[in-house]
């Protein structure tokens, strides 16, 4: 059915006449993982293309974490039970069964689902193409903020639209980690100020975070606050962000290329797959030319929210603080 640099998807039928797919790793795949990333990074430095902004060390140390996540299919059966469960009363949404006896640590079975992947929705009716765009941001808002567990890669093609039910079958769980509960507190605190264009809270949250040190220049610190205030854009408002007319891509750019020449410190190591899956959210928005009410799903996230070290304290929210700053 399908096949990538990790495996192949093969579909079958059980026995008992389950229809399956079985995802089967290429032998040998995940014992090349170190020596193949330190070839990539041996040519990166010798032909000098990355600049010391981008911290290719600490990049390379993250992708070889989480490469080795992927290649474990036990580790990815657990992800993608414990994603099933997680869902399981959320509406649009279905994560197929785990086939057990039929999985190892280099083979996954799993039910069989359908769908179209969505470029393929792209091709659909604005209504529809509204209501995945709005689903596929209200998952992602709910993994970081709610369940603090994120499937982090956002290839179009683990996201698949059953039209007959409005459901979003959801595949490929390898790529899957959690997140301290202080980091998500402080990173919807930044969410939230990016999206008020409040200036100071940005470069609280960001220090706070690790994205900044304190000792950084002026042009890195209004650099690092313009791409928080364009990433927040589409929260800034209430009622549907248009992301036919307004593509946030296009102005970050020359703000990376400044930061990556400014940067003081590389990103705390969560950041490397959020920002992918953020990134990616977005840009299946736009792929689908949505329409999105994306600043009603982060103050429903937001006021549901408790803010402390444990998710048993229940602090004073923050709610009354952020109204009164023009929520």
């Amino acid at each position: 059915m399908a096949a990538a640099s990790i495996g192949q998807v093969h579909r079958a039928v059980t026995r008992d006449g389950l229809h399956v797919a079985m995802k089967i790793q290429y032998p040998g795949v995940a014992d090349s993982i170190d020596s193949d990333i330190e070839n990539v990074r041996l040519l990166l430095d010798y032909t000098n293309l990355i600049p010391e902004g981008l911290y290719l060390d600490r990049a390379i140390k993250v992708a070889k974490e989480e490469l080795s996540w992927e290649c474990d299919y036990e580790l990815e059966a657990v992800n993608q039970q414990r994603f099933r469960r997680l869902l399981s009363g959320k509406e649009g949404f279905y994560v197929p069964f785990v086939v057990e006896e039929l999985s190892s640590k280099r083979v996954l079975t799993t039910e069989l689902i359908s769908g179209i992947p969505i470029d393929k929705v792209a091709l659909l009716d604005q209504e529809t193409r509204n209501y995945v765009g709005k689903k596929l941001l209200e998952l992602t808002l709910s993994e970081l903020f709610v369940f603090r567990f994120m499937q982090t890669d956002p290839n179009w093609s683990n996201f698949l639209y059953e039209e007959g039910s409005k459901r979003i079958n959801l595949i490929d769980f390898g790529a899957a980690r959690d997140y301290p509960k202080s980091f998500v507190d402080d990173y919807l605190r930044m969410v939230l100020a990016c999206a008020n264009r409040d200036r100071d809270a940005v470069i609280e949250m960001s220090r706070r975070l690790g994205f900044l040190t304190g000792m950084e220049s002026d042009i890195m610190n209004e650099a690092h606050v313009e791409a928080g205030f364009v990433v927040g854009w589409p929260f800034s408002k209430l009622g549907g962000y248009d992301f036919r007319s307004a593509n946030i891509t296009r102005s970050i750019p020359n703000l990376g290329a400044t930061m990556l020449k400014h940067r003081l410190t590389p990103p705390p190591d969560e950041a490397y797959s959020l920002h992918r899956k953020l990134s990616g959210a977005f840009l299946a928005c736009i792929k689908l030319q949505a329409v999105v009410p994306c600043r009603e799903l982060l103050l429903q996230v937001y006021d549901r929210y408790s803010f402390g070290e444990d998710e048993g304290d229940n602090l004073p929210s923050e709610t009354t603080i952020s109204r009164a700053k023009g929520m």
